[in-house]
């Protein structure tokens, strides 16, 4: 892996380019958590991951850890909510959509600039608020 960026350089991304890093960030997070849970057939494996790698669970995720956000993360949030360019997938609606485009953005912003102790932070809390993820699977 390279160095960390700093905020400033990490900033100078554009919203989607960091959702790009951060979609792969969050998924690889998803498929290890899932993973280390239970050795499941791969089709298992795979129904999980789509469940949790969507934009309307990844919505419902950012509502999660929105009150646990700095003002700086907020902002990055925001950023990657708000931009334009991305067309909408046919089987989600736009604001789900819009609210994970943030969340991924936010992920790639922290992983860019090597916060990797508060990346597991909110994604643990998300874990946390899935009831369903390790207790009824």
């Amino acid at each position: 892996m390279n160095h960390p960026l700093t905020a400033a350089q990490a900033k100078q991304y554009s919203p989607l380019a960091l959702a790009f890093l951060g979609d792969s960030v969050y998924e690889i997070m998803m498929r290890d958590r899932i993973l280390r849970d239970a050795n499941r057939p791969a089709s298992q494996l795979h129904a999980l991951k789509i469940q949790r790698v969507c934009a309307a669970y990844q919505a419902a995720a950012m509502d999660i850890i929105l009150p646990l956000l700095s003002e700086d993360e907020i902002t990055i949030y925001k950023r990657g909510r708000n931009a334009t360019g991305n067309s909408i997938p046919k089987n989600g609606n736009a604001a789900d959509y819009h609210k994970a485009t943030g969340l991924e953005a936010l992920f790639g912003y922290l992983h860019l600039t090597g916060a990797e102790e508060r990346l597991h932070m909110l994604f643990d809390a998300i874990c946390q608020a899935d009831n369903d993820l390790f207790d009824k699977e």
